[in-house]
């Protein structure tokens, strides 16, 4: 214990801590911060069983073949409801045998969220879902993993470059066969309300078909719709056309199913959600990818020993500074402005968020500021407070932290990290212990 306690203060510095400050409480010609630098820390990727994907507020469509983790696809499912089950009637209860069906239109609001290339053509089916849109029995919620059945038919197709950051909307011609039958059922009074209407369509799927897509674009639930057009017969002007709107006003009963396609990829040997794939397996890397469940796992394996170097001492503070890998991040690939950080067990089961002394969560922050070999890129965690409670455990349990990126249910941004051994993106960690 100290020849440990040696190593660890000749590794580190008792005269400079940069810009850790230590509380009056510690302030005593006794006392002794040291900064460690050489803590390890392991890195290993996980694979979660599913992310809700429900109620997210998003439709999410596309697919692309990602260089580092394979192919990427989002479909997504949604119920539909009328705002209206009447046709327009000005008094007259013959007026509606007048009206005739003009057209059917799906029209989708960009969100502004995309992720890929967005140069490149995006092509996508409409289908009528012949499953109901309901969760499994005793669970509210849809995933990235769930699947309702489909028709083979296709009620509307479009190819389309996107422009996620416009404010103008994308309009997709649906079959008129479709349109007819649902304005007939309308206007005989076979469909009168939600119910008998979702028994009619029990909802849709947008489905990406296109071999050269190459981004995930995302579209406002709550603005998007389909849009039913009708006139009256043999009308000499436009102020005779109608509309009837289907919506998705609920927004538990859509769900983006995202999937990811491993095969060849170094990652394609990703095991079940409680097991974990080293980073020395994968080249010195951890991967993190939303929509997917990829997430990567950081562990502290002798943090514990930190109680031996001193009777009296605590870990007062601790830097973690992880660095994205060199090329693997592009103006199609973004980086994150921020990490979500939790904590987790030896199953990968999350326990919380990470919080710190003051049980605030906290954040990984990145750091733009590039310099010529990108070495300050990268992303911050204070993580003192984890570590101190860690160093303390009586028992052989240990926590982890398991990082993943904002918006883990309604985006498919991803990261590559280095470890401790990476060759350029190595990891780094400053912990200053006091002892008193």
């Amino acid at each position: 214990m100290l020849l440990f306690a040696f190593t660890i203060f000749s590794c580190g510095t008792d005269t400079d801590a940069g810009e850790f400050v230590v509380g009056a409480d510690y302030l005593s010609l006794n006392n002794k911060v040291v900064m460690v630098d050489t803590v390890t820390v392991e890195m290993s990727t996980i694979n979660f069983d599913s992310l809700v994907t429900s109620s997210q507020s998003r439709i999410l469509i596309g697919n692309y073949d990602d260089p580092v983790f394979g192919k990427v696809k989002s479909n997504s499912y949604f119920q539909l409801s009328g705002s209206s089950y009447t046709l327009n009637n000005s008094g007259s209860d013959t007026e509606s045998v007048n009206f005739v069906f003009d057209s059917i239109s799906m029209i989708l609001k960009y969100d502004n969220y995309y992720y890929g290339d967005t140069t490149q053509v995006q092509k996508f089916d409409i289908h009528r879902l012949t499953q109901k849109v309901k969760p499994n029995i005793d669970d509210k919620s849809f995933y990235n993993n769930s699947s309702l059945t489909y028709s083979d038919e296709v009620l509307g197709t479009i190819s389309y470059k996107p422009r996620p950051n416009e404010k103008d909307s994308i309009n997709i011609r649906m079959s008129d066969v479709f349109g007819e039958d649902i304005f007939q059922k309308i206007k005989k009074r076979e469909i009168t309300g939600l119910d008998n209407f979702t028994e009619y369509l029990k909802g849709l799927v947008l489905v990406p078909s296109g071999t050269n897509s190459s981004s995930a674009i995302g579209f406002n639930v709550s603005t998007s719709k389909v849009r039913l057009y009708y006139s009256k017969y043999q009308a000499d002007n436009d102020d005779a056309s109608f509309i009837l709107d289907f919506t998705i006003a609920d927004i538990s009963k859509q769900f983006n199913a995202v999937s990811l396609d491993k095969t060849g990829t170094i990652i394609q040997n990703l095991p079940i959600s409680s097991q974990r794939l080293s980073s020395s397996l994968t080249g010195n890397q951890g991967f993190i990818q939303s929509g997917t469940g990829v997430a990567c796992r950081i562990d502290f394996p002798n943090i514990k020993q930190f109680k031996y170097i001193s009777n009296n001492g605590a870990i007062v503070d601790a830097q973690l500074f992880l660095k994205p890998v060199n090329n693997s991040y592009s103006t199609k690939y973004p980086l994150a402005d921020s990490l979500r950080v939790y904590v987790g067990d030896n199953l990968n089961r999350i326990s919380s968020t990470l919080l710190n002394s003051a049980g605030s969560s906290v954040y990984g922050i990145l750091n733009k500021k590039s310099d010529e070999f990108n070495e300050n890129i990268g992303y911050t965690i204070p993580l003192g407070n984890f570590l101190q409670k860690e160093m303390l455990k009586t028992s052989d349990s240990r926590s982890a932290l398991i990082l993943t990126l904002p918006g883990i249910s309604k985006s498919v941004n991803r990261l590559v990290l280095g470890d401790q051994k990476h060759s350029q993106n190595k990891i780094q960690i400053k912990v200053y212990y006091i002892s008193y």
